[in-house]
């Protein structure tokens, strides 16, 4: 697989240098650590938020800090968690004394990692709570929702999460609703080709040349079922249906996200997303407002992912207000 880098081993902090001089604007390094990186500006007395993972999903999870969504972010090596000293190094910067939300996907190392850091910042008095989103459908069944991981969904928990921040509201107020959120949102994805990581340039799975894969995890892991290449259409249904047996979204409002996974076109995307809106249509789910486009990524990996937010008049609201960071503007 042919890449334009300087080094496989720097990789993570060339891209990140980049990123900071391309938005020194809305974001800069922390001062307590390098893999800490928060927003230029912070609101006084408001709740932070806090986000981060491991690095090849841009633009998660640096491409969320901003106005309107996160406040700070920790950054891991690729497809690994950062390690706790990031993440507190984010907490300490963006406190402003009302207390600190973290986010992040349920995967074994950010659950320890998060959670060891939650635990170093209440030993200096700052209050903070988690989110671990689990919105992958595909990863584990309904009675075992708890081991789902999370993937495209974690977008829509951090636009609510920092639209309620950004309102002035308690950490409570902004973990109720950003978990309310985090209740409503499913997402399922589809690969059709493999990504390859720079040290090693091997791909991350196996997939025949017209062979596709539902349910296939970010980092590659393995999906519900294999199979043929099938029609955009027939794609659309499967993970129409399938994430509407997992959740009620009938007669419901939603929010809609069609996201690439770093190597499909957006002709490819808007097809998928003309076929998930008749889907939607004849089950009777109203799209409130539409995403298409790459939001969390797996390097260079093919296919894509579904997710929808079921809506009320609170997250109709929340989803509506402006945010500007280094990726995503509203």
């Amino acid at each position: 697989m042919k890449k334009l880098i300087n080094n496989p081993n720097h990789v993570v902090d060339d891209a990140l240098s980049g990123f900071l001089r391309a938005n020194r604007e809305i974001v800069r390094r922390s001062e307590k650590d390098p893999r800490a990186v928060v927003r230029t500006t912070i609101e006084a007395n408001k709740v932070g938020i806090v986000i981060g993972g491991g690095s090849g999903h841009k633009p998660a999870f640096i491409g969320y800090v901003g106005e309107g969504m996160a406040d700070g972010v920790a950054i891991g090596n690729i497809f690994a968690s950062p390690s706790p000293y990031p993440i507190l190094s984010a907490i300490q910067e963006v406190h402003q004394g009302n207390g600190v939300l973290l986010i992040y996907g349920n995967y074994s190392g950010d659950c320890m990692n998060f959670s060891m850091a939650a635990e170093l910042a209440e030993l200096e008095d700052i209050n903070v709570k988690q989110i671990i989103v689990r919105d992958d459908v595909a990863s584990a069944t309904k009675e075992e929702a708890n081991r789902r991981r999370g993937i495209a969904g974690e977008f829509f928990v951090y636009k609510i999460a920092g639209a309620k921040a950004q309102e002035g509201c308690t950490l409570e107020e902004v973990f109720q609703t950003t978990e309310k959120a985090n209740n409503w949102v499913r997402s399922m994805g589809v690969g059709l080709t493999p990504c390859s990581l720079p040290q090693t340039g091997k791909p991350s799975f196996i997939l025949g040349e017209n062979e596709m894969e539902f349910g296939l995890g970010v980092h590659g892991e393995p999906g519900v079922r294999k199979g043929p290449l099938l029609p955009a259409r027939d794609v659309a249904n499967e993970l129409v249906n399938t994430i509407c047996n997992d959740f009620d979204f009938e007669g419901s409002e939603v929010a809609v996200l069609v996201n690439g996974l770093g190597s499909t076109s957006l002709m490819e995307l808007y097809i998928m997303y003309d076929n998930i809106a008749e889907e939607l249509e004849k089950r009777n789910i109203q799209i409130y407002r539409s995403f298409v486009g790459e939001y969390i990524t797996s390097m260079e990996m093919g296919g894509c992912s579904l997710t929808l937010l079921k809506l009320d008049e609170e997250l109709k609201k929340l989803i509506d207000k402006p945010a500007v960071t280094g990726c995503f503007k509203l």
